[in-house]
């Protein structure tokens, strides 16, 4: 017949505070009525613990169970996906407290603690949610070690005091496994949510499309160049091509995202680099013309934008090599050439008459590129994020009418004009420009740095890169989208408080790139410690390695490190050889843990009567051990020291694990 264990208010307690800390970094992107469940379960469980009211029935567990699940159906619209994945498992680590009775329910709930917070970095991995996170396994720590013990009255500080210690015990282990352990991909999948809001570029763009960016100081990606970066006005980082327009919009071919073979001839000096990426549940990567990358499932299309297999749905640490000279398709296949000249059958009639004008002008098309861009920069035009909005012939508006708006007009306006000239031409959506870190020296590209530019392409030179913005706002080119905007105080102006805005203040623009510098330091070298880069390391550190020598390298370094904290922890260099003797410091070291501690030439049947009294629960089982040992060491008595051993084990059964003051 087996009895139940009833949970130690200590064990309690920590579970308590353990949930809070556990569920607190999830609000972000958790329903509301989690934290009304949340609050109705304690409160449940508390009046529980004071037997002023009753577990809860089969039944009741069943309707909550089904109350949950309708929630998570009715808040996020399907039982599948990570956001109802993680709100069913909050809601079950939830649950699970109010139904909790015994020890072993107390364990599945700290196990499933321990869950939840991993899932945490589902949607945030940077380095302040992992230090935040060492707080609730702290607390699940300590609520595991509040198990154990058999008193209400324990001290929560001491338990505390005790996880603390557990936890930085393993912090060695744990660094040896990160540095050595394969990476391997996850163990399942979570589909993302289709209609979860993404910041950043699309695969179809319209001039509000920009402007809604340039608004955002989310970081899109950090670069770190072998060598000085280059200046800010050669940093065009190219994300995709859009070459199909419907007069309204331009939006990505299909046909550029086949894996084709491009025609390219490397050129000039390379440029090496390493980016880290921000998720942006995009399969396109950031490079400056024209990249390569051996990152695996990454290929470079035909339109020369780099793509991996899938989305990037969480930070990407990957290098690059550029050759900003390389000669791209000096021969235009047929069908490259009828989409970068498509253009609606009707729609801005004077957009198309301007354009034969100056095809009669100018013939030749490079002849014809600088005609467009000395128009833009002699002409009366206007970069502002604040333009007024088209209609239907909107190229003809921006460039006869309202001669206002930013990048996506100019570049959109350009390459219409082109195309309607003859000329095969596209636009090349990404960003442009980036802040230089001094403190690390690399570039961070933010979302108020996206930009659209304009290729055309000519035979022999083949495709050529071009900005019409730079005509009109050089210093949004040179300087940023801050210099360019000054004069309206458009930047930011829907984020009054980031410190972006505030960089003219000289510490307040030091504590912020530092900061930034912190946070690249945890990506790219915790983060990004990946495959290829782990490989590389242990490479440089051991020579050249095969699957066996890693192997022996995990097990033999494990091996060692679990020594040495064994050897720390037991200190056998300190143990009493004498089995007699070694049997009662065994014995003075459990009561000492109770707070009974021996006295100075205190002897043993002393030591034991007063131990005794300190401890009556236990008191027949520490005055057997005294008897037995003296019997056994001073008597002479034949009395097996096994004898002594079982007595000293019975006795630390029955002590409660507590830590309690000194007796004084």
């Amino acid at each position: 017949m087996s009895t139940v264990q009833p949970i130690p208010r200590i064990a309690l307690t920590w579970l308590l505070v353990a949930q809070v800390l556990v569920i607190l970094p999830h609000l972000f992107h958790l329903p509301p009525w989690i934290i009304g469940l949340w609050l109705v379960c304690a409160g449940w469980r508390i009046q529980v613990f004071r037997m002023r009211a009753r577990y809860p029935s089969g039944l009741a567990k069943v309707l909550m169970m089904l109350g949950a699940g309708a929630g998570v159906l009715l808040s996020r619209g399907s039982l599948i996906g990570l956001d109802a994945g993680v709100v069913l498992l909050v809601a079950a680590f939830i649950l699970k407290l109010v139904e909790m009775r015994t020890r072993r329910d107390a364990l599945v709930l700290i196990f499933l603690g321990f869950f939840t917070v991993v899932t945490a970095y589902l949607f945030d991995d940077g380095m302040l949610a992992a230090l935040y996170s060492l707080l609730p396994v702290t607390a699940l720590l300590a609520s595991l070690i509040g198990l154990q013990q058999s008193a209400f009255a324990a001290r929560p500080l001491a338990t505390l005091r005790l996880a603390a210690t557990l936890l930085a015990q393993a912090l060695p282990l744990m660094l040896l496994l990160f540095l050595f352990f394969p990476r391997m991909g996850p163990l399942w999948s979570l589909p993302l949510p289709s209609d979860k809001g993404v910041t950043g570029l699309s695969d179809s763009m319209a001039p509000a499309d920009i402007a809604e960016l340039s608004q955002s100081a989310e970081l899109a990606f950090r670069a770190s160049f072998e060598g000085a970066p280059p200046p800010r006005r050669e940093l065009y980082w190219r994300a995709l091509t859009l070459e199909r327009f419907d007069g309204r919009r331009w939006s990505q071919s299909e046909a550029s995202q086949f894996n084709a073979p491009a025609q390219w001839e490397k050129r000039g000096e390379p440029l090496s680099y390493s980016v880290v990426m921000q998720p942006s549940e995009r399969p396109w990567l950031f490079t400056l013309d024209v990249g390569e990358t051996s990152l695996e499932d990454t290929r470079q299309m035909i339109d020369y934008h780099l793509q991996r297999r899938h989305p990037v749905d969480r930070s990407l640490l990957y290098r690059v090599t550029s050759w900003p000279e390389a000669v791209r398709d000096p021969v235009l296949d047929e069908r490259v050439r009828r989409r970068t000249l498509q253009l609606p059958e009707q729609g801005d009639p004077r957009s198309r008459a301007w354009a034969a004008e100056l095809k009669a002008r100018h013939p030749a098309t490079e002849d014809l590129v600088q005609a467009l861009l000395q128009h833009f920069n002699r002409e009366p035009f206007v970069y502002t994020l604040k333009p007024p909005p088209g209609g239907a012939n909107s190229v003809d508006e921006f460039l006869f009418d309202s001669r206002r708006g930013f990048c996506a007009h100019y570049a959109g306006a350009m390459t219409f004009v082109l195309r309607s000239a003859g000329v095969p031409a596209r636009i090349v959506a990404g960003y442009q420009g980036g802040e230089i870190n001094p403190a690390g020296n690399y570039v961070a590209v933010r979302q108020f740095d996206a930009h659209a530019w304009v290729e055309y392409w000519t035979p022999e030179k083949g495709w050529s890169s071009v900005d019409p913005t730079f005509q009109v706002a050089p210093n949004r080119i040179e300087q940023g989208l801050e210099e360019a905007v000054a004069g309206e105080q458009s930047f930011l102006e829907n984020s009054p408080f980031s410190p972006l805005r505030y960089r003219q203040v000289s510490w307040v623009n030091q504590l912020r790139l530092a900061w930034d510098q912190l946070n690249y330091g945890w990506q790219r070298w915790v983060l990004g410690y990946q495959g290829e880069v782990q490989m590389q390391v242990l490479q440089r550190w051991f020579g050249a390695l095969d699957g066996r020598t890693f192997a022996l390298l995990l097990v033999g370094g494990g091996g060692v490190l679990v020594g040495l904290v064994a050897l720390f922890m037991f200190k056998p260099w300190r143990r009493e050889r004498d089995p007699q003797l070694r049997l009662f410091q065994g014995f003075e070291r459990a009561l000492g843990r109770q707070g009974v501690r021996r006295g100075k030439g205190e002897g043993p049947r002393d030591y034991a009567a007063r131990a005794a009294r300190a401890l009556p629960a236990q008191a027949g089982l520490i005055e057997e051990f005294a008897r037995r040992y003296e019997a056994l060491r001073y008597a002479g008595e034949p009395l097996p020291p096994a004898e002594l051993a079982q007595a000293l084990k019975a006795l630390r059964r029955a002590l409660p694990w507590r830590l309690t003051r000194v007796e004084r």
